[in-house]
């Protein structure tokens, strides 16, 4: 009921596919990349099925609903635990795929039941004979509760983070 709820829902912010390009202003900018090894073998490919099946946030304990790998316009639900009792629920929809020979993942954005606004990508390349992961993303408080927690907030989103870069290189490797 809650995804059926979600798919009805808009987007919370104007600049959808920005994650691709220039980054809208007014938001909090992040860059993340991680050099996951030489290209060879078959290390591209794996570390572009780990994004395509949501490993990053499988790694970070987030339960994605459905699971299924990310298609243009798919609706999901990502369940975050914060305490050992409470979850929040986000809701977000895939903005863009990106599949090509040296390039693959997608960028997703939020809608308006989720607790920040923006976006956010995840791209494997391959480059100079070599393959690297980057996370881009923008974003923004969009409730009360974020706003009045936005330090913990960006903990959380930091941690997460960390978590998603490690569960790719271990997937590449």
């Amino acid at each position: 009921m809650l995804l059926e709820e979600a798919r009805q829902q808009p987007f919370s912010y104007p600049e959808l596919g920005a994650t691709s390009g220039e980054l809208p202003d007014g938001y909090r900018h992040d860059r993340w990349s991680v050099d996951l090894g030489p290209d060879d073998g078959d290390r591209f490919e794996r570390a572009a099925n780990a994004v395509l099946s949501w490993t990053c946030q499988r790694t970070a304990g987030i339960v994605v609903q459905p699971s299924h790998p990310p298609t243009e316009g798919a609706t999901f639900l990502l369940v975050i635990r914060l305490l050992r009792l409470a979850y929040v629920v986000a809701t977000a929809r895939v903005v863009y795929l990106v599949e090509e020979a040296d390039r693959c993942g997608f960028g997703y954005g939020t809608l308006t039941g989720h607790p920040e606004r923006g976006e956010e990508s995840f791209i494997v390349r391959r480059n100079d004979g070599r393959v690297h992961f980057e996370i881009v993303a923008f974003s923004r408080p969009q409730t009360r509760v974020t706003r009045a927690g936005a330090p913990a907030a960006r903990l959380f989103q930091l941690s997460a983070t960390r978590r998603y870069l490690a569960g790719i290189r271990k997937a590449a490797r």
